[in-house]
């Protein structure tokens, strides 16, 4: 049996970062260690990283920690969140990604003119919350060309998107967006890793008889790799790990495809890959 796994599959450059600065702060950090909300998507991670003594706190409990360090996830926060960690006297350790945080310059510096902000992107997604959170004028959040038909009459727009989020529908979400005669400015901002995952997984998933797609079950890059192979190959599988796998059904195959969302660390695309190798479907 053939199987192919994605070159792209895996950690990417923000969740590594992130990664790298949670395991350090583990190690020499400010006791104790909070993470607000989980640092990445991925529940085998956070499970490790609790062992080690860092905890995840949600934003419900934030007002009642004032001690420590807290570390902003990779999906980053609002302004008014950040200044209420520091207010708090905690110390703040920001791993927000890179291509996150320049979503924020970009939204805080264009509403500080008096621009309106739309982000393609699910509104309830921590890194759309975060995003909204820099903005100095109302934001609005689109998922869908029903929310553009509701927005209200707008002027000077600048457009932004979720960096995870599935390119092929940004594009035809801006079109939209163009349609209603906006004076807008539309900067592509899903990240480049994001962008060829995608491609990746749409090229595989297309010649191969059933594709794997591993990662957490809330990692929002994940669902969107899961619908972009399912559009495709039909027999696509999502799951978190080889436990999953295992409790799938597969239908005998010649071919099998792997894609891992961002969050995966590359010991569970390992694990499935190899017993996917060994066995028949």
């Amino acid at each position: 049996m053939e199987v192919i796994v994605a070159k792209s599959a895996g950690f990417c450059f923000g969740v590594r970062r992130a990664i790298d600065i949670v395991n350090r702060e583990a190690e020499s950090g400010e006791k104790p260690i909070y993470t607000y909300g989980p640092i990445i998507h991925n529940e085998q991670v956070v499970e490790d990283l609790e062992r080690r003594g860092v905890r995840v706190i949600e934003e419900d409990h934030l007002a009642d920690i004032h001690s420590g360090t807290i570390i902003i996830r990779s999906h980053g926060v609002g302004r008014a969140v950040q200044e209420q960690m520091e207010a708090q006297g905690l110390r703040v350790v920001d791993a927000t990604c890179p291509f996150v945080r320049k979503i924020h310059n970009i939204v805080d510096s264009a509403t500080a003119e008096g621009q309106t902000v739309i982000i393609i992107g699910n509104r309830n997604h921590p890194e759309v919350q975060g995003i909204m959170g820099w903005c100095h004028t109302r934001p609005y959040a689109v998922d869908s060309p029903e929310d553009i038909e509701r927005l209200p009459r707008l002027s000077r727009v600048t457009v932004v998107s979720q960096t995870t989020y599935n390119h092929k529908k940004f594009e035809e979400l801006v079109e939209k967006i163009s349609e209603l005669g906006y004076n807008e400015t539309v900067v592509n901002t899903i990240c480049n890793a994001t962008q060829e995952r995608q491609t990746e997984a749409r090229e595989i998933a297309g010649r191969v008889d059933a594709m794997i797609v591993i990662g957490g079950r809330h990692s929002s890059n994940t669902q969107k790799l899961y619908e972009i192979c399912r559009n495709v190959c039909p027999k696509s599988y999502y799951i978190q790990s080889l436990v999953d796998l295992k409790d799938q059904g597969f239908e005998p195959v010649c071919s099998v495809g792997i894609t891992a969302g961002a969050s995966t660390p590359n010991n569970i695309i390992e694990e499935v890959y190899t017993h996917v190798n060994r066995r028949e479907l």
